[in-house]
């Protein structure tokens, strides 16, 4: 062995593309890729062109760590809809921009479907019609819902004359692929994020108090909260329901609720939070949704990039409720039954589409007759009863199959209320528990307590706030799993 061993400083295998190990937010190796990369682009603040080329560049590395070569279909996208928009908006005659407009959506769309819902689709004709047809080897590129919706959104606004193409290829690029919410959200329009490309580098302090904040908050849910709650109950119970007690399926599945809500705001809080730290500023994506008291607001707490997005583009592309009741109910409900077979190609996830969108329609209905008493009793009612019906929807979302979530229910339905019965499943599961205890302590925390720990962080001298983020490393990494394990959303 040499003195000094370059491999040390510099190893390879930090470059290339690892299938069974790709790049997240909460691994060690992007921590320090980000810092490296950092480094380097605070010095870019008075070079608006350097910095929007650098990031490009680390934006593309980043996807090809978290995805493979698919960053080549990342970077195609961005050509194709950049310049086809373009001569979609200097298009004079309202119905050519409509064909430019038609052509890029069933362009990206198909895209979309081609390598989400191929196999689906052979499946269903396959059962419905006693074929034969082999399944394709097709891998989902990671992210790819989300970079296509944001390439539809773009091309709408651009045909509805609400904001012109970006500048040059470089700045659209840039705004495609911009890493923080590339892969898993928010979902980003042009028009709140292309003003920022050229605006100069600032940072304040309580901009860097409140970005250092997020990500911690988003790495705690994550790989503390998240991840434990996962490995150590949820993921057994949901893989055999059969071969556990009605009180541990009943857990699991208030267990899952706050998995799932704690790894997809974990990443958008880390998303939102290293953004900021670079002088952007992404939208909001959950205002803690169990707080909800009807289906209603939930879609206003719970993945609102989403569930905007369905509204101005979806929903009222389909007529919103502009054509009558009837109408309106329809469209919600086929908005919700459409978004729910974007979160997966399986029956499942429709159905859980077409629970939310049921739910959506029936409370819309109901509105004007009842006259529900605005109080802290009926509040505190309205979300017992939306969670619940959150977390029944969920089962169909987290099961891997109907016959499983037909045993989840089923078992679920033979509860009892012996004390005797809950104190041993407490005994059993005494550190899960506490962990998915804290997990809803965090949700419901007042917004006023958030907000004093966040100022209280941010007004911490440099010492004692870098003590503190070390000290959230460390829990970090003491309670992390021996794998780091993928983002949820990832899969969509």
């Amino acid at each position: 062995m040499s003195v000094f061993d370059i491999s040390v400083l510099f190893n390879p295998s930090w470059f290339a593309y690892d299938p069974k190990s790709p790049l997240l937010f909460s691994s060690g190796l992007f921590m320090g890729l980000f810092l490296a990369f950092y480094l380097v682009y605070v010095f870019t603040r008075k070079f608006n062109r350097f910095r929007t080329a650098y990031v490009l560049l680390f934006s593309l590395f980043f996807y090809y760590k978290a995805g493979g070569m698919y960053f080549i279909l990342l970077a195609a996208t961005a050509v194709f809809n950049y310049f086809l928009s373009k001569v979609m908006y200097h298009a004079e005659k309202p119905g050519t921009r409509k064909v430019y407009l038609i052509l890029l959506t069933v362009m990206n769309l198909g895209v979309l479907a081609y390598y989400k819902y191929t196999n689906f689709i052979i499946g269903n004709i396959n059962s419905v019609f006693g074929g034969d047809i082999s399944l394709q080897n097709i891998v989902l590129p990671i992210g790819i819902s989300f970079f296509m919706f944001q390439t539809v959104s773009y091309a709408a606004d651009i045909y509805r004359r609400q904001i012109e193409p970006a500048g040059n290829l470089l700045d659209f690029s840039f705004y495609l692929c911009f890493f923080p919410q590339l892969v898993a959200g928010p979902i980003v329009r042009a028009k709140d994020f292309l003003p920022q490309i050229y605006e100069q580098l600032k940072l304040t302090k309580e901009e860097m108090g409140n970005a250092l904040f997020l990500i911690m908050a988003g790495l705690v849910k994550k790989a503390v909260i998240s991840d434990y709650i996962s490995l150590n109950f949820v993921d057994r119970v949901f893989s055999a329901p059969g071969s556990y007690s009605a009180i541990e399926n009943l857990l699991a599945v208030y267990g899952y609720a706050i998995q799932i809500y704690c790894d997809f705001s974990g990443y958008s809080d880390m998303a939102i939070g290293l953004a900021l730290l670079m002088g952007f500023k992404l939208p909001v994506n959950f205002l803690a949704p169990y707080k909800s008291s009807s289906i209603t607001e939930f879609w206003r707490r719970w993945h609102i990039s989403l569930s905007s997005w369905l509204r101005d583009y979806l929903y009222i592309s389909l007529g919103g409720n502009r054509r009558g009741k009837i109408r309106t109910y329809v469209n919600l409900f086929l908005t919700m039954l459409i978004g729910g077979l974007w979160h997966g190609a399986a029956w499942r996830f429709v159905v859980w589409g077409g629970l939310h969108g049921l739910a959506l329609a029936v409370e819309r209905a109901l509105k004007p007759y009842l006259k529900i008493p605005q109080n802290a009793f009926t509040r505190i009612v309205g979300v017992i009863l939306t969670f619940h019906f959150v977390a029944f929807a969920w089962i169909f979302f987290r099961a891997p199959t109907f016959g499983a979530a037909a045993d989840v229910l089923g078992r679920i339905g033979q509860i009892d209320f012996m004390a005797e019965h809950w104190l041993t499943v407490v005994a059993a599961y005494k550190n899960v528990l506490i962990v998915l205890l804290a997990g809803f302590v965090t949700h419901f925390t007042p917004d006023g307590v958030t907000r004093r720990l966040r100022e209280l962080f941010t007004a911490m001298p440099v010492i004692v706030k870098a003590s503190v983020v070390g000290l959230v490393l460390w829990l970090v990494q003491a309670t992390a799993s021996s794998e780091v394990q993928p983002f949820i959303y990832f899969q969509f």
